[in-house]
């Protein structure tokens, strides 16, 4: 559990450093952001996605990108330090985090 956790402050770190709209600080805000994160992915976020399922399924998924994004304006309302800028900007950080996310744990795995 403790790898997982640092493996998700990482990439929140590598993705947030490589997006000027997007800004953590200090420094270990990034832990407190992967795991307020991952608190409101397990938590808010499959409740969001059975309400939504309608207009997800009219926009052929695509809808999801956005609820992804709002998860990350969330996060960012309810921690000081990290700032977004946006509803594009939340959608891009979603993104990349879970490609970061994804490859980190392609290197790190221990199967």
């Amino acid at each position: 559990m403790l790898a997982r956790l640092i493996l998700s402050s990482v990439a929140v770190g590598i993705t947030a450093y490589f997006m000027d709209s997007v800004t953590i600080e200090p420094w270990w805000v990034v832990v407190i952001v992967a795991v307020v994160l991952g608190l409101i992915n397990s938590v808010v976020r499959p409740i969001i996605k059975i309400l939504s399922l309608p207009i997800t399924i009219l926009t052929l998924g695509l809808f999801s990108l956005v609820i992804n994004g709002l998860m990350v304006l969330l996060c960012a309302y309810f921690i000081d330090g990290f700032k977004v800028d946006g509803l594009g900007a939340a959608i891009l950080f979603s993104i990349i985090l879970a490609v970061v996310n994804w490859v980190l744990n392609m290197m790190f795995s221990q199967e």
